[in-house]
């Protein structure tokens, strides 16, 4: 029962994590990478979809990103779509690619995103307390229903704040590489 609570908050604590490695990959860095476009949807035949549903997204070099639609028809909704975005970036349309280059970050832009990123990394290390709680609150009635002993109780609640502390100092890890990233030339 113990061993039971333990692993779905292990579950819930991983789950963060995964949210908040998806949502660093948005976060723009001074480099060129295709998961800057993930959240974008553009308009195709009235459906807002998904640019990688519609269009082959490359790299081809660090500070550059070309959309390749699959329906060249649909340069204009994509452009559209990318200038709508939070992005901050201007695509430029030749009518069979859309070209977007990226430019390099000013210093006072890399330390917005390190405050975004910090911020990201604190609502996550919420989510990973809130699933401690959960979890601790779950052990707290199973003793108050006698289904475990109060030395029970407190084995799994310290089982589980150690593994609160594990997911936090992943989350110290991972702020502290995409910092870097950030900040980086």
């Amino acid at each position: 029962m113990i061993e039971e609570t333990k692993q779905d908050a292990q579950k819930a604590m991983q789950a963060s994590i995964e949210a908040l490695k998806r949502d660093f990959k948005r976060v723009r860095t001074g480099r060129a990478t295709p998961a800057l476009l993930d959240g974008i949807r553009a308009d195709y035949f009235g459906v807002p979809t998904p640019l990688n549903q519609m269009a082959s997204i490359s790299v081809p070099e660090p500070r550059q990103i070309v959309i390749q639609p699959w329906d060249p028809s649909t340069c204009g909704a994509i452009e559209k779509a990318i200038l709508k975005s939070d992005l901050g970036l201007t695509p430029s349309n030749d009518g069979k690619l859309v070209r977007i280059t990226v430019p390099p970050l000013t210093e006072e832009r890399r330390k917005e995103l390190v405050k975004v990123v910090r911020k990201m990394g604190e609502d996550t290390k919420v989510a990973v307390r809130n699933a401690r709680r959960d979890a601790n609150d779950l052990l707290k009635e199973y003793k108050k229903e006698g289904e475990i002993s109060e030395d029970d109780a407190f084995r799994g609640q310290d089982q589980i704040q150690k593994v609160t502390d594990e997911f936090v100092t992943k989350v110290d890890e991972l702020v502290e590489g995409k910092e870097k990233e950030i900040m980086e030339f």
